[in-house]
Parts: C-alpha cells; structure tokens; sequence
C-alpha cells in the first residue's frame, strides 16, 4: 500500500550528517522525513563499522561509530522526524517549494530536498570466487557490525588496507585464531596498526599468509569449513575456517542521484558553499556527498554544513522571514 508523507523538508541520506540536519531544521521550525536505502539509521556509521572509534567530535575524546549515530538520533527526537528506511530514492519532480520524490512505496512531498547521502551507495569489492554467494550473510561479511559474533571463531580477514589489518587486531583477543590473507608482503595501512598485528602474530593469536589470495570456499548448508588459497608459483593453502571478512574496499556511487541534473565533479554533488545550495534550485547538499572549493571530508564539516543548509532551506520556504541566528543556549530545544 502506497503511503504519502508531507514535510518541510526530505533528507536523502540518514548517516550522521542527515541525522544532524534533522536538529538544524527542526530549530527553524521545519518538520522532516529522512530516506535512506539501508534498513536502519547511521549510515556508513552503523552499516560498516558501528564499532570502530571515532576521535574528532567535539566533546567526545573517543566515541564509536554506532554510539554517535544512537546520541545522534536521541538528540533530534524533540522534532519528531520521519523515516524511510530500507528504500533508495527513485523518483524526483516538481521544484523547490513542491518536490515529490519517491522510495519504494512511498511518496514524499516536501518543499527542501536536502541530500546528505555520504559518498552515495557503497557496493564492496569482491573475490572472484564461484560460491561465494552461497556464504554471505552466513560466513562471510564485508563489514563487522558486531565483534561478539566473531568470539571463539576461527577468522580469515583477507586484504592489505586500514580496514583488514584494524580487525585483525581489534579481534585478535575475540577470536579463537585469524588467519590474514594478503597478495603482498607490505601493508597499506598504518604502521603502528602494522605493527600490533605482528605483535598479535608474535604471541600466536594471528598468521599471516603473503603474498596468497584467495581461491575457493569450501563447505555445507551455508556453513564455511574451510578456505583455500593460492600463491603465483607456489602450492594450495587450505584454512580451517569459520568465518571470512573481506576487506577489498567499496565501490561508491551516486546512484539514481546521477540522474537528477545536478552538477557532478569527482562523483560529487557541486554546491555554492555559502548556501550549500546545488546547481538545482531548492536542493540542498550537505556532507562528504557535496563538493567545493576547499572542502574537507569531515563529519563536523559537514554538521556545519547543515547549519547552513537550513539557512537556505528558510529563504525557500519562507521568503519573507527574515533569518535569525538561534543560540540554544537561550531557546534551548522543544521537548518530547
């Protein structure tokens, strides 16, 4: 059954930044829905590595990713914002002050479209491998959601970046053993992160196994028993193993965004950074998804450019009003 769902303002994208932009037009007044294809709110966040720490928030010396998208959401529940999860936009007509967009069975009407959607869709890079669809989501992953599921297993983390070579030692203590699979002997990630994995390796809680890449997948019903690898040259390895995360990277992309007319740069949307308004009047841009002069990639950038997406949003959706700066110091926030 299709629902319709008017608001002031649609928030495509429901990673921290979306979340934060809730707050901004909620203080001017504005009611919002935040879309998002992925089931759950956090974005990248909650989705790849809920987790990991995070350590430039302000006030927050070291804070998780999964922890910032819940203080996050309790922060913005005085505004009452809607969402749709688990659908990725399709549709976009109208202009600014009467767009209608649609995600799944769902309608949005809203005066502001705002797109916070992060760096887009992200789609990992797999092995090729010809069964590997039979262990997804069973025993093999692509992000660690969460660490107690891996506890008492034995793990093979396969790749040479930051992400493989920081499971490997944020799980050397969970796991029952990890086997780290990678097609050189050197490692892209830090070199003290490095340098722990040896350290793991050294007190018998890890092997490494390079330069090897991995070749089949063995088991039964959707159950992993073992891993083999390869090696140019050289003989077969197999693996006892219950788990495998790959760690190859992901592939983003912009997805239906790309056909909105907006300006692309660098699979970017380019906005005005005074306004954080893109080249298509009445949507807004905020976050890693936007691209400017100067620009950083940073979540606390991009909760600045929220503020003054809001800003924007006010001269759309009430030309007349002249802005005022709120200090919540003084308004303080509309209770529950």
């Amino acid at each position: 059954m299709n629902r319709v769902i008017e608001k002031d303002v649609a928030i495509v994208g429901a990673g921290p930044v979306g979340l934060f932009t809730v707050f901004e037009m909620g203080l001017l007044g504005y009611n919002c829905v935040v879309i998002d294809s992925l089931p759950q709110i956090g974005g990248q966040c909650s989705e790849l590595y809920p987790e990991k720490p995070i350590y430039d928030i302000p006030a927050y010396p070291m804070i998780l990713a999964g922890d910032l998208s819940d203080k996050l959401e309790e922060q913005i529940k005085p505004f009452n914002p809607e969402y749709v999860l688990g659908d990725e936009v399709t549709t976009l007509e109208g202009e600014a002050g009467n767009f209608t967009l649609t995600a799944g069975e769902t309608t949005i009407k809203a005066k502001v479209i705002v797109v916070a959607a992060g760096a887009g869709v992200f789609t990992p890079r797999k092995p090729p491998i010809s069964n590997l669809a039979d262990f997804e989501g069973s025993a093999v992953f692509y992000a660690v959601k969460k660490k107690d599921q891996f506890k008492d297993k034995t793990v093979v983390i396969a790749g040479g970046g930051d992400s493989a070579v920081d499971w490997a030692v944020a799980l050397g203590d969970i796991c029952k053993h990890i086997h780290v699979v990678h097609r050189r002997d050197d490692f892209r990630a830090a070199e003290a992160t490095v340098q722990k994995m040896k350290d793991l390796e050294k007190a018998g809680k890890l092997t490494l196994h390079t330069p090897y890449q991995l070749k089949e997948l063995n088991g039964e019903n959707n159950i992993l028993q073992e891993v083999v690898l390869s090696q140019r040259g050289g003989e077969d390895k197999t693996l006892k193993a219950d788990n495998l995360l790959c760690f190859f990277g992901l592939v983003p992309s912009l997805g239906p965004l790309a056909e909105w007319g907006l300006g692309i740069a660098k699979k970017k949307i380019i906005v005005e950074p005074s306004t954080m308004q893109t080249t298509v009047p009445g949507i807004l841009g905020s976050g890693d998804i936007t691209e400017y002069p100067g620009k950083l990639d940073l979540i606390l950038t991009g909760f600045a450019e929220s503020a003054i997406a809001a800003k924007t949003a006010q001269s759309i959706i009430e030309p007349e009003k002249r802005f005022k700066l709120i200090y919540t110091t003084s308004s303080g926030v509309p209770a529950e």
